[in-house]
């Protein structure tokens, strides 16, 4: 057996040298036939001249084949013939002609990653590629310029040169010519493969929107932030309508999970464009869009939540802001002004009767919604984390959740469980059965809690942002919850941020519980409430227009039944928003002092100081952060939030503010100079290194800040090694260390000004707005069709 094998190889290798030196021998024939095109080039219209183009043109795609003896790679000039060929075969004005250089094209592009590269650097097909998308009308033609496209596309260098070519502007601008002349939108078919879901179109003629789709997916998906802003913004506003038209297909079918077998893929053209692609591609083309248009005046959303009068708001922040429960009786002939607020949402919520099935209506246009982590600012590093979700069917507990509180035992159910051990399902995509069963759940006493309206619809996405401005944050969250009658939601809790419960439609009896559980929880601190501690409750009737505001730490409850001590056959159901104001680390009063610290050391620096070395002074900052981090756990103050960047005020209401937090700022400095202990600093670094944590993670954000990234990245960001070596040296100097720290900090208090700080403040402000804005545009762009249905 090994001998005959052996011989069998031999025969083998035997053959392939023949077949190796009989193409040899022909490519002289070869070469003379790249001098006959390029000279019948010159004669495009005569008939023999079209012919032995397309002859030699099959010649060089045969040669192009993975199967083809003669390797393109062992022969440099044949290559070099046909690259230099391919320009004025792709300026013909025959489309046979164009149609086999594209097939040159695309083919060579999958030779090898380097022949790749060398297609993609060559300007002058890169180009006459990309014009061809729009010069040519015939429809096989046009299918070989995008395959081509992508094809050269699977490197970044192709991608890169067909973007430098404005190859994605022509992609979006052909998408535009064929759909217009289509019946739209694409009869899309969807196939499940390890895992990804590929878009196909059914009948054969709708092939060339396809893959101009998939093209220009693929161009925009790899875009950076600014050749994503550089699109114009005409040519994203034409393409919006049809992209989310086949989008709301496309997303139709992923609920229904309405897939082709493998058998039935072969009647109809299936692209390797995935849903995912085309979510993202959607997403980013949204990004940068010009924003909200602003229906509702601040002035209206101002007096709609905090009372009509000018000093309202005044008042709300010196009595009410973070301390006290508030309510506002908002009368409901108000809201049937024409700029009434959350009025969009009330109209789809008129009846009763059909509430169950509106709702429904309402869950099948909803896609997933990530939550961005705290320290993001890029969104297409966002995007990398997220990308194997994005457009995806809703994730219950992270998007919705189907919640009961029994009236009598006070505990939670929710409608979707099983055996595990905490009763709750794990997080899983929402199908359209469980969108029915959301609406028998609601029959039988179920609250149906949605996250993230600010992302999936426009009208609340503008009241989010006008109330995220007065309380100078990047962003404001929005919940949805829609109770029937004799019904409780969630058992009693208390929030880590503050909220502003809207009623907008029937009546809710909420009870509150004056007494903070903890006192101004940070975010992700909430824990268990004590019973002993439920003391004093208060209990108030919500009726639609009214507003509650209940301040992080106050613990509360609500119901639909409106007489607790009886049961209430007429009570109503509930729709409620509630406006979550995150006041995330840097927005916190000890965020503005980690700025004001940063900002005095870097425009000071250390030659100006003259106590101790600049590597000890450098370290007596460090310690002087973390000094701060300790005072912030027994000082509220520091843990309020920080209103420095609030915009959208009234004037004599921003001069107030202004004056506020300026004087605020004054109490923190003073708090800071009192309560910074060297000891406990050391002592909090010690505890860290030994058990081997980021001694500084809660600083991270600090980054951010404009300009100071690398020095924050080579000083800062320690590991636990770092901040070990960091106190041996102290230990060694530890006299020198403690009155380098108590000469820094007694500079710092005395020097630091509050408008240098604020400056510092509002750049980073903007970077997390800017970032917020993106993402929410992204998000209310994959459900445009939800903001129709209402």
């Amino acid at each position: 057996m090994e001998s005959l094998s052996a011989t069998n190889k031999e025969n083998t290798v035997t053959k392939a040298q023949k077949m190796k030196l009989q193409w040899r021998k022909k490519s002289p024939n070869t070469i003379a036939l790249l001098s006959l095109t390029l000279a019948a080039l010159k004669t495009p219209q005569n008939p023999s001249s079209k012919t032995l183009i397309l002859k030699s043109s099959n010649k060089f795609l045969h040669l192009l084949h993975p199967k083809s003896p003669l390797s393109l790679s062992s022969s440099e000039s044949l290559l070099n013939a046909i690259l230099t060929l391919l320009p004025p075969l792709l300026r013909s004005s025959c489309d046979d002609v164009v149609c086999a250089a594209a097939r040159i094209v695309g083919a060579a592009s999958l030779v090898s990653i380097e022949v790749n590269k060398r297609i993609a650097c060559d300007v002058d097909i890169v180009k006459g590629l990309i014009l061809n998308v729009l010069r040519v009308e015939n429809m096989e033609t046009k299918k070989a310029v995008c395959n081509a496209i992508l094809d050269l596309s699977i490197t970044s260098v192709g991608c890169q040169s067909l973007l430098e070519v404005s190859g994605l502007n022509y992609l979006m601008l052909g998408i535009l010519q064929v759909l217009k002349s289509t019946v739209f939108p694409l009869s899309i078919n969807m196939m499940e493969n390890e895992g990804n879901i590929f878009l196909g179109v059914e009948n054969f003629q709708d092939e060339t929107a396809m893959l101009l789709l998939n093209a220009s997916a693929t161009l925009t998906n790899f875009c950076d932030t600014e050749q994503l802003k550089n699109i114009p913004r005409k040519l994203k506003e034409e393409s919006a309508p049809y992209l989310r038209e086949q989008w709301s297909e496309v997303r139709e079918q992923l609920l229904t999970s309405r897939f082709l077998s493998f058998s039935e893929v072969k009647h109809c053209y299936m692209s390797n464009l995935t849903v995912r692609n085309l979510a993202e591609s959607i997403f980013r083309l949204s990004m940068d869009a010009p924003g909200l248009t602003y229906s509702i005046p601040a002035e209206a959303v101002m007096g709609h939540i905090f009372g009509p009068c000018s000093s309202s708001f005044t008042n709300f922040m010196l009595e009410q802001w973070e301390s006290s429960p508030f309510l506002i009786r908002n009368q409901q002939k108000d809201l049937e002004a024409p700029n009434a607020v959350f009025i969009s949402i009330m109209q789809s919520l008129t009846c009763e009767e059909t509430l169950p099935r509106s709702l429904s209506s309402i869950l099948r246009g909803m896609v997933s919604c990530p939550p961005v982590a705290l320290n993001e600012i890029d969104s297409l590093r966002f995007l990398d984390d997220v990308r194997d979700t994005l457009g995806s069917p809703m994730i219950y507990q992270q998007d919705i959740r189907v919640v009961r509180t029994n009236l009598h035992s006070k505990f939670e159910e929710h409608h979707f469980q099983d055996s595990s051990s905490n009763g709750l399902e794990a997080p899983r995509s929402f199908s359209a059965d469980d969108i029915f069963k959301c609406e028998a759940a609601y029959r039988e006493g179920y609250t149906i809690a949605l996250r993230g309206m600010e992302f999936r619809l426009n009208s609340v996405a503008e009241v989010a942002q006008r109330v995220a401005s007065f309380f100078g944050q990047p962003s404001v969250g929005a919940n949805l919850y829609v109770t029937p009658p004799n019904s409780q939601g969630l058992s009693c809790h208390y929030d880590d941020h503050c909220v502003f419960v809207c009623q907008l439609y029937g009546a809710k009896q909420w009870t509150v519980y004056p007494q903070p559980i903890v006192k101004l929880p940070r975010l992700y601190e909430c824990r268990d409430i004590p019973q002993d501690l439920l003391v004093d409750r208060k209990r108030i009737l919500l009726r639609e227009g009214d507003v509650l505001y209940l301040p992080r730490g106050i613990a509360h409850e609500a119901c639909t039944v409106t007489d607790l001590g009886t049961s209430n056959e007429d009570c109503e159901s509930s729709v409620h928003l509630t406006l979550a104001v995150d006041v995330e680390p840097p927005f916190e009063w000890e965020g503005f002092a980690h700025v004001a610290l940063y900002h005095w050391s870097q425009i000071k620096g250390f030659d100006t100081l003259t106590h101790g070395t600049s590597e000890v002074l450098a370290i007596s900052v460090i310690i002087l952060h973390v000094a701060i981090r300790l005072i912030s756990t027994t000082e509220p103050m520091f843990r309020k939030a920080c209103l420095v960047a609030a915009s959208s005020l009234p004037a004599k209401t921003e001069y107030w503010l202004d004056n506020n937090q300026r004087t605020t700022f004054g109490v923190l400095v003073d708090k800071i100079n009192e309560l910074s202990s060297f000891t406990d600093s050391l002592k909090f670094l010690q505890m860290t290194v030994e058990r081997h944590g980021d001694p500084l993670h809660w600083l991270q954000w600090l980054e951010h800040l404009d300009g100071q990234e690398v020095y924050f990245r080579d000083t800062w960001k320690l590991t636990s090694d770092g901040i070990s070596n960091i106190l041996s040296f102290i230990y060694q100097h530890k006299d020198e260390a403690e009155a380098a720290f108590a000469h820094v900090k007694s500079k710092f208090c005395n020097e630091v000004l509050f408008d240098d700080a604020k400056v510092s403040f509002n750049i980073l402000h903007a970077k997390y707005k800017q970032a917020r804005l993106q993402y929410m545009n992204g998000m209310l762009s994959l459900h445009e069709q939800s903001v129709i249905s209402l």
